[in-house]
């Protein structure tokens, strides 16, 4: 995924001193990569939804039907915010190692504030803080690198819209390498009209 400026300069945090709220720092090589802070305000978008999903009463949840891509193009029905919160929930266990999977689950998922998680988790603040800080930024960056459904942009999870791709386009690209093109081997001779 290639990020562009566009992108990240709504997202980034205007008193980061390391981007200084353009949202792209130099890399190497001059590449220009995400700041943290980027990364940062993704995962508590994706976060502040989950707890909105969570939250809601449990018979007012939204059933809609949804077209599946291929040939057939049969629909499903689908549970959109059960669907997010579980998405939420195994994305970070599969991305965060066990350590910050304990911090992520008492801190995010069940509301301790950081007193609690750090006589929890036997834990200084500082490291708390430092570990919650590199988590939202593990997370954030899965959460808008994941392959082929992202949880970020949030609306477009819920709405079921791709991002719009010019007619004539398919949205899956596949590279191929192109043949070289033979020359002729056999030429023949032209015949005239009488």
């Amino acid at each position: 995924m290639k990020w562009t400026r566009s992108e990240t300069l709504a997202l980034a945090q205007q008193s980061c001193s390391y981007c200084y709220g353009l949202g792209l720092r130099p890399g190497r090589a001059g590449v220009s990569t995400p700041c943290n802070c980027v990364f940062r305000a993704i995962f508590r978008a994706c976060h502040a939804r989950f707890k909105q999903c969570a939250s809601r009463e449990k018979h007012i949840s939204r059933v809609s039907l949804e077209a599946n891509p291929g040939r057939q193009r049969k629909s499903v029905w689908g549970l959109k915010d059960e669907e997010f919160i579980a998405d939420f929930c195994l994305v970070a266990k599969r991305t965060l190692s066990d350590r910050e999977h304990r911090v992520f689950k008492f801190h995010f998922l069940l509301g301790a504030d950081w007193k609690l998680c750090c006589r929890r988790l036997n834990i200084d603040r500082g490291t708390f803080f430092h570990e919650v800080y590199r988590i939202e930024q593990k997370l954030g960056r899965t959460f808008r690198e994941l392959e082929p459904y992202a949880l970020f942009p949030v609306d477009e999870y819920f709405s079921g819209t791709p991002r719009l791709v010019p007619p004539g386009e398919s949205s899956f690209k596949v590279e191929t390498e192109e043949a070289p093109k033979a020359k002729p081997i056999l030429k023949f001779p032209l015949k005239k009209a009488a």
